[in-house]
């Protein structure tokens, strides 16, 4: 590379940084909580960049709360157990042997795997699931489903006291119940947008392998409002797989949620370009009250 080169390439970095000094200043002492998706982890660098990015979050005054899957994973491990998987509505059927295998591979090699990516970048990292300290109670969301969850009840003070201690909560979504020894399978964008309302986080982003919510013409919608959802969602505009993650944003805005944004977790630096750059990154669906100058420009 020549000098003329290197110059222009450090100071489009200065300028970068220099641009998004408000944002990061905006963002000092906002919680934001994370859905990092099963796909990604398979890959050493998107998981390196990705735990990169959160331990960013945190050095700039962030309380990033990481929660994962570990769908392909979790397939992988059923297939060589020889344990038969289906799914309905979308939704893994979780029987008493498949909800130990889930809460093995999430728990344990999931979980710790990103873990020790963000202790590799330079942060300080815990591995929770939602049965540590009773953060996740959950309820049968469908007898149909087995032990699959639905959350009826949150404590999150153990969040709050990773926070005050500088450490990045990173969540495998397994819950206990209300009876003994029960353990539930949570949907990884449901426990997460529970656990953003139970935290009246200011921001939730759902990383995905699409880029957005997409209008008629195929266009991804940057910003819409909750009565903007509905109306896509009734006139079929909004379909599909995307109707879960819409609905868990609704829910978590109805909770206090600032804000959701459903964006593409596959694009390098996703997080930091939603946060911190005017134009953000994917779909934002914003609450009623959010200023005018943390909307969409």
């Amino acid at each position: 590379m020549q000098p003329q080169d290197m110059n222009r390439d450090w100071h489009a970095t200065a300028r970068t940084l220099s641009e998004a000094l408000p944002y990061m200043q905006r963002y000092s002492g906002a919680t934001v909580v994370v859905k990092f998706g099963g796909n990604a982890m398979g890959d050493v660098r998107d998981m390196a960049r990705f735990a990169r990015d959160i331990v960013l979050m945190r050095q700039v005054g962030m309380h990033p709360v990481v929660v994962h899957g570990g769908g392909p994973m979790i397939n992988r491990t059923l297939d060589k157990l020889g344990i038969k998987s289906e799914f309905v509505r979308g939704k893994r059927v979780t029987d008493q042997a498949t909800v130990e295998v889930v809460e093995m591979v999430l728990t344990g090699l999931v979980n710790k795997r990103i873990v020790q990516a963000i202790m590799d970048e330079g942060g300080r990292a815990v591995g929770l699931s939602g049965k540590d300290d009773d953060l996740m109670v959950c309820e049968a969301d469908d007898p149909e489903l087995g032990f699959v969850g639905r959350p009826i009840e949150m404590n999150v003070q153990v969040l709050r006291d990773l926070f005050a201690a500088g450490i990045i909560p990173v969540i495998a979504p397994v819950a206990t119940g209300m009876d003994p020894n029960e353990t539930f399978n949570v949907n990884g964008d449901t426990a997460a947008g529970a656990i953003a309302g139970a935290l009246q986080a200011d921001r939730l982003l759902l990383l995905t392998d699409v880029p957005g919510v997409k209008d008629t013409s195929g266009e991804v919608v940057t910003q819409l409002s909750p009565e903007e959802v509905r109306q896509m969602t009734d006139d079929g505009t909004i379909a599909g797989g995307m109707i879960p993650k819409t609905e868990t944003a609704l829910k978590a805005i109805e909770q206090g949620v600032r804000g959701v944004v459903i964006l593409d977790g596959r694009v390098p630096n996703a997080c930091l370009l939603e946060l911190f750059t005017e134009h953000g990154a994917g779909s934002l669906i914003r609450s009623p009250d959010l200023p005018k100058h943390e909307q969409r420009t």
